[in-house]
């Protein structure tokens, strides 16, 4: 994997180079930029896979450049990295693959670096040209640091004190928000089974009695099994049968 580093502090640079370097094959640092000029210019000129962005740089900002690199006809993979967390939603709406806060750890690189490498240089060439399918996206927090999980990757949602847990394939992220407001904007994705949980539609996989003798949810990709109330029970019901909602 071909990774440009744009930052226009030399040590951040640095550091990020000696992070990747340690995690060795298939990642390769081809160059460096100090400003999103910079890296159009390069990007332009050779290929890159994936470019590692800051956001707050002289010039021409990450978020300017990460938008202008997604008209390229064959648009690389950008991971913003920053010390600023406020910035987060609006470098995902630039469709970033993720989201680091300094000090970039390695392990967190990692696994941004994994995640990128589900996206292939061809599908994202394919991605350039053809509409694709808007799948809704979530920023949670994830290790100090923020995350975006897209709703085929997220199996549930559970009320959690003022949070909202949210369970993933890789793992469990946290989100400030209500279930109330993620059930009105993400209806035909999620469905309530509880008045404290909500489960992604396409992950319901049958309905089973627990040794309480209370219903439960049968998920695909998780084996824990969340309670139904029998106030939503009819609902999962007939989502399960394909019948219509209401």
């Amino acid at each position: 994997m071909r990774i440009l580093l744009v930052d226009d502090e030399a040590l951040a640079r640095e550091r990020l180079a000696g992070l990747i370097a340690e995690l060795g094959a298939p990642y390769r640092v081809v160059g460096e930029a100090v400003n999103g000029e910079d890296s159009l210019k390069f990007c332009a000129q050779q290929g890159v896979d994936l470019v590692l962005m800051d956001i707050r740089m002289p010039g021409m900002d990450g978020l300017e450049a990460a938008g202008r690199l997604a008209g390229f006809e064959t648009p690389p993979a950008v991971i913003f990295t920053t010390a600023y967390e406020e910035h987060a939603l609006e470098a995902f709406e630039r469709e970033a693959q993720d989201y680091l806060l300094k000090p970039v750890r390695r392990e967190r690189l990692r696994q941004a670096l994994e995640r990128s490498r589900r996206i292939t240089r061809p599908q994202r060439e394919t991605l350039g040209r053809v509409e694709r399918e808007k799948i809704p996206q979530l920023s949670v927090s994830y290790r100090g640091g923020v995350l975006s999980l897209s709703f085929d990757e997220v199996i549930y949602l559970r009320a959690d004190s003022k949070y909202i847990a949210v369970r993933h394939g890789a793992g469990e992220a946290l989100l400030e928000d209500t279930l109330k407001s993620l059930e009105d904007r993400y209806a035909d994705w999620l469905l309530r089974i509880h008045r404290n949980a909500l489960v992604v539609r396409r992950r319901l996989k049958g309905l089973e009695r627990g040794a309480d003798g209370k219903m439960q949810v049968v998920l695909n990709g998780c084996e824990e099994r969340l309670e139904v109330s029998r106030r939503h029970l009819p609902e999962v019901r007939r989502w399960l049968k394909g019948a219509p909602d209401g």
